[in-house]
């Protein structure tokens, strides 16, 4: 039986997070081959165990620093020629900084949030379009945050960042429509992971929406369902 993503290549940022894996496990479980740039040695190995994937899984990476052009755009040429071409782009590197109002937040908060949150998505869509626009379509999926649209005290430099990265989505959805590529972005509220949970231990876990969830609504933006979905911010809140 033909899987739903069998020949599709996903190059997924952000793989080795609590989100990330989840998306991993649900594209290679419906037959996609996943491209993972990750930071450390031997996360690839961790990924592989912590989602339960075998050692022959469909699964290969490099490690790269994503605020790097240049190392970008190796990556994304190296995995197109590797396995004939980049299908699905989903930019889950991020972060998190904050914590104070504006007028107390040193501007190196803002810059740092900007390079993780926006800058890396930037550079991704930047080297990876190319090789979807020679295949013939494409589907991008980025990560907003709820507070990019609800804003609150003393987040106004993450919630920036992930606005921008909302403005990439619309703008980029408009470039590529007629290419064939859909750019969509998923906004989380508090996603259940084990940092979350030791970052706000008296938080209430049950309101949170689990990683797994996150990754069925990006299972189907870039399934063959969903082609005609492009521009779109998706409000993915659980409970909280």
């Amino acid at each position: 039986m033909t899987l739903p993503l069998e020949g599709k290549i996903a190059l997924i940022t952000g793989a080795t997070g609590g989100l990330g894996g989840a998306v991993v496990a649900a594209l290679h479980n419906d037959g996609a081959t996943i491209a993972v740039p990750h930071q450390h040695a031997g996360e690839l190995d961790t990924l592989r165990e912590r989602q339960g994937l075998p050692a022959d899984a469909r699964l290969h990476g490099a490690v790269v620093n994503l605020l790097d052009a240049a190392a970008v755009e190796t990556f994304c040429n190296d995995v197109a020629t590797t396995h004939g071409g980049i299908n699905i782009l989903i930019n889950i590197a991020g972060g998190f900084a904050g914590g104070k109002p504006v007028h107390a937040t040193d501007w190196d908060v803002w810059q740092g949030q900007l390079d993780l949150n926006l800058k890396t998505a930037v550079l991704t869509s930047r080297y990876a379009v190319p090789h979807m626009i020679a295949r013939g379509s494409g589907a991008i999926i980025n990560i907003g945050s709820r507070a990019a649209v609800q804003p609150s005290k003393n987040l106004a430099a993450y919630a920036a960042s992930k606005r921008a990265v909302l403005y990439l989505t619309e703008t980029m959805a408009a470039e590529l429509l007629e290419q064939n590529i859909t750019v969509n972005a998923v906004l989380p509220s508090t996603i259940d992971t084990p940092g979350n949970r030791a970052a706000m231990p008296n938080g209430n876990f049950d309101t949170w929406v689990k990683p797994a969830e996150i990754a069925a609504v990006i299972r189907f933006l870039v399934g063959a369902d969903a082609r005609i979905i492009s521009g779109a911010t998706i409000p993915v809140y659980g409970q909280s």
